[in-house]
């Protein structure tokens, strides 16, 4: 039973650790935590085209937040 559990685990690391890397090729951005949670919202079937629109809309949120920070300071 514990071997089947660790095979499994092993699986599950080697598929992370091969998404990880498409995503660095493809310059994602995205660390291991963050692909980690778009596969399991992908898994739990969410749209994987409108969780990328809502992680590129994030990003530039984020980058309009810093620059008018930056304006203000």
């Amino acid at each position: 039973m514990a071997s089947a559990a660790n095979t499994n685990m092993n699986a599950v690391r080697e598929t992370m650790d091969v998404l990880l890397e498409i995503s660095r090729l493809l310059n994602t951005g995205l660390d291991m935590e963050s692909l980690s949670i778009c596969v399991r919202l992908c898994e739990q079937g969410i749209n994987p085209e409108a969780l990328s629109a809502v992680i590129k809309e994030l990003r530039k949120a984020s980058e309009t937040l810093k620059v008018s920070e930056n304006c203000t300071n």
